[in-house]
């Protein structure tokens, strides 16, 4: 039985999943030959794993041409976990927008791509949301809150100075309300295994006044249970996303980020389905629930391989 599995990180961010470890032990006690791999290691051959599964590839970020072609050149040698049409919908935000197409109640969003006028574009968004006493400006592709701010309505100068810049890089830009709710409640993480909710997070506010960033660190993150309207937005957000990449099953792992509304309803802020952390040391066992998915998986690879061979 085909049971080899990459695990693939690369090695500015191994330091920092502090799920590898727990996931490399879970994957051992289950059966699975697992080994830890930079996605930027020329001597690696993929072709001997049964899959790929990405965990931490986080320096993709300064180099996303050629992340997504070796996300094609997996694909092509091997099986990788997600799939990459999930890899190439989710790593740019805009997803939102089909997201809040098939009715999932999301974070409003603005999009402003190059060449547009980011000082109008800025202008527009804060009428049209006149309840927002502030606003967020981030790069549609990112990691890690890298290049996001927030602004006050009357800082509209310095928000189009931020977006004039992120587009001056070729980046499309969103623009959303910064919602109170997130300075008391946090947001909320739900990771899926499988199709199926396995624990859930607080992650407190990372976004300062002053315009500085905090690091998610593993200090700004604590256990919470997920409310019954929070696991039936992210189930809605899972089962919109296989809808719209036409998945034939449940996609192998994925994390959906919430915060409340000002009307406390919760609202996907993010989709995570292609590198997210688990924050696994937060919960008993989550890691022996995944190694459990990917064994299902592995076997299901194995089965096709057989009978394409017979």
């Amino acid at each position: 039985m085909g049971n080899h599995l990459a695990l693939v990180t690369d090695e500015t961010s191994i330091a920092i999943d502090y799920d590898m470890p727990l996931l490399l032990e879970a994957c051992q006690t289950a059966g699975i030959r697992a080994e830890i791999c930079s996605w930027r290691d020329p001597d690696i051959e993929w072709d001997r794993f049964d899959a790929v599964l990405l965990r931490s590839p986080w320096s993709y970020v300064e180099s996303l041409p050629q992340f997504l072609e070796w996300c094609e050149y997996v694909t092509d040698v091997t099986t990788l976990f997600n799939p990459l049409p999930v890899v190439r919908w989710n790593l740019d935000k805009r997803y939102l927008a089909d997201l809040a197409s098939a009715g999932v109640p999301v974070v409003p969003s603005g999009f402003v791509a190059p060449g547009a006028d980011p000082a109008a574009a800025v202008r527009a968004f804060v009428a049209g949301h006149d309840q927002a006493r502030e606003i967020v400006v981030k790069p549609t592709v990112g990691a890690y809150s890298r290049d996001v701010q927030r602004y006050s309505r009357s800082s509209g100068a310095e928000a189009a100075a931020h977006v004039a810049k992120l587009l001056d890089q070729g980046c499309h830009v969103i623009l959303q309300p910064y919602l109170d709710s997130v300075d008391h409640d946090g947001e909320t993480d739900l990771i899926h295994f499988d199709g199926v909710y396995s624990h859930a997070i607080r992650k407190r506010a990372l976004l300062r006044p002053d315009g500085t960033v905090d690091e998610p660190t593993q200090e700004a993150r604590t256990a919470r249970e997920a409310a019954g309207d929070e696991r039936a937005v992210a189930a809605a957000a899972l089962d919109a996303a296989a809808a719209h990449l036409e998945l034939r099953e449940p996609l192998l792992y994925g994390r959906v980020d919430l915060i409340r509304g000002a009307d406390g309803k919760p609202l996907v802020l993010e989709l995570e389905l292609c590198e997210p952390s688990f924050s696994m040391p937060f919960s008993e066992a989550s890691a022996t629930r995944f190694a459990q998915a990917i064994s299902v998986r592995l076997e299901e690879i194995a089965l096709k391989r057989k009978n394409g061979q017979s």
